[in-house]
Order: structure tokens, then sequence, then C-alpha cells
């Protein structure tokens, strides 16, 4: 265990959220002087009096709170989406710097790349056009995060760090069809669909679209890899370095779940961004992270998860 921990009063915005608290259970292990968690009924991290009450005595701060969804919820919610996560990347940001915290962890996410990246996507391609449409209001607002990082480092010589992670999933996502993104979507409508016997699922877009995805546990490790080892002012993507469609992965999550009947393919919705595929190498020469759970590993756990949580 590293003795970058011992001396650390660490808070973890969003603790008790999917990534959260994977998070805090295994900074847990690495023995922190102190855990800070923020309860959300008791502290609103869009207005700045709470951002400042939180971060008082910090010595880290991990900023994983944000308002997030699939492609559905982000057609309905787009202001909602902008508004309440510029405001959290800003207050908090600022709170922590005026507080005296000496290092802040700031989550963007693959949103924040423009629509059409070479792929792997790497890190200098981030500025070189417009987020893809449904998730811009999402991306572009975490994305000020890196703006705000920069300039802090810039004028106050704060140590502030982007990390930008692609799609996560695991066991404990939002399996909600209001919230969920792709993969818990799809596990819950191949459960349903089993348990009553429907004859066909349909399934958003025409499965060309491809995506990278990042089991929650390594995003965890690779997150308090960067707190302790990270201290550039450039971003970093956090991924597990392999692409599929999204095709591939219906019916790999078909065969998890045990669905015998048809996909049907619904071309009137959209498929979003084209591809995403992230260059990962930075985080391995930086700090050493490398994903370790396989594809097949983690959507195997995750289903088998969500048919034991829906059998309790």
């Amino acid at each position: 265990m590293s003795e970058f921990w011992k001396s650390k009063r660490v808070l973890i915005t969003g603790s008790t959220g999917f990534l959260g608290q994977r998070l805090v259970s295994k900074l847990k292990k690495l023995q922190p002087k102190e855990i800070v968690i923020v309860q959300h009924k008791q502290f609103d991290l869009r207005e700045y009096k709470d951002c400042m009450m939180v971060c008082k005595g910090v010595d880290l701060v991990i900023h994983l709170a944000a308002n997030v969804g699939g492609i559905g919820y982000n057609l309905q919610k787009p202001a909602e989406l902008f508004d309440n996560n510029i405001l959290m990347g800003v207050n908090m940001m600022r709170a922590a710097y005026l507080a005296g915290v000496k290092k802040f962890v700031a989550l963007g996410t693959i949103c924040c790349y423009p629509k059409f990246t070479p792929v792997p996507f790497k890190e200098d391609d981030l500025w070189n056009g417009y987020p893809e449409e449904t998730n811009a209001p999402y991306g572009l607002a975490k994305k000020m995060q890196l703006v705000q990082a920069k300039a802090y480092r810039k004028q106050y010589g704060f140590n502030a760090i982007f990390l930008l992670p692609v799609n996560l999933y695991g066991p404990g996502d939002k399996f909600d069809p209001k919230q969920s993104h792709v993969i818990p979507a799809l596990i819950k409508k191949f459960y349903d669909a089993k348990k009553l016997g429907l004859s066909e699922v349909v399934v958003w877009g025409t499965g060309k679209a491809t995506r990278e995805f990042l089991y929650v546990d390594d995003a965890a490790e690779g997150i308090l890899m960067a707190a302790e080892k990270y201290n550039k002012p450039d971003p970093v993507n956090l991924g597990s370095g392999f692409e599929i469609s999204i095709k591939d992965l219906v019916e790999m999550i078909k065969k998890y779940s045990g669905y015998k009947g048809k996909i049907v393919w619904d071309k009137t919705k959209p498929d979003g961004q084209p591809r995403r595929w992230l260059d990962v190498s930075k985080a391995k020469k930086e700090f050493g992270f490398v994903a370790r759970t396989s594809l097949e590993e983690g959507l195997r756990e995750t289903v088998n998860w969500y048919m034991n949580a829906k059998v309790k």
C-alpha cells in the first residue's frame, strides 16, 4: 500500500453512486486518514456555499457527482444536464481551491469528444469539432472542468487533473430505462422479454455504431492511480482499449441472458455517435493503468448480478 494516502482526508462527491461506491470500497483498502462522504440530502453541489462547506479541511477531492443518462435521457433533459453538471463542476473546483485543497481530480466523459473523431480517440483531438448533438449539453458542461482546471493551474498553481472515462458498466448500474446507458438498458430488455415470453426485443438504431466499455471496478482503480501519480495539466483517457459494434454487443447480452427470441432494429431511433474507441496509451505511460476485465467476463458478471437481484 502506498504511503501517499496515509495522511490524506479525501472527499468523494457522488460517493453513493454506481462508480462512487466502488471507489470508496477500493479507497478504504488504501487506508487514508479519512474518507469524507457527501450526502445528497444534506448538500446541493450546484450551490457554491454547500461546496465550500464540504471542502473544508480536505486534502484531495475526487469529483464524481454528475447528472447523467443514456440517449433518451439526453434528448429529454438537455438543459438540466447542462446546468447541473456545469454548476457542480465550477462550484466544486472553485471551492476546493479557496479551501486550500491540495489536489482536485475532475471526471469528464467520452461525450466531450467531437462527433467525428478519428479512432482511436486521442486526447489531442478533444477540441477538433463539436460533440454528438444528443449528448453535447452534457459533454460540453463536463468539458468546462478541463478549461477551469488549466486556468486554475496557470493562474493559481492549483493541482487539478482531468480524466476522460469511457462508458462504464457493471453490477449495481442504473437499470431504470429513463436514465440507463446501453448495457443495463439491454440487459433489462432481454430479462423482461424472457420473463414475459415475448417473441421479439426492439433495439434502437441500426446496430452499426461502435462503443467501448470499461468495467466499473477497473475505472475505480484507474481513478485512484491517477489521483496518486498524475499531476499534469493534459487530459487522460480511461478506457479498455477495444471497440465493439452495438449489433455484436446486443448478441452477446442476448446470449448471456438466455433469451431465444428475435431482435428487431428500430432504425427511426438515433445511433448516437458513430464510433467510440479510446487511445489509452497515455494512462499506461503516465500512471500504469491497464484495464483488467474483459468485456465477456464483465458482461457475464453484470447479467448474473441483475438476474439474481431480480429474483431476490
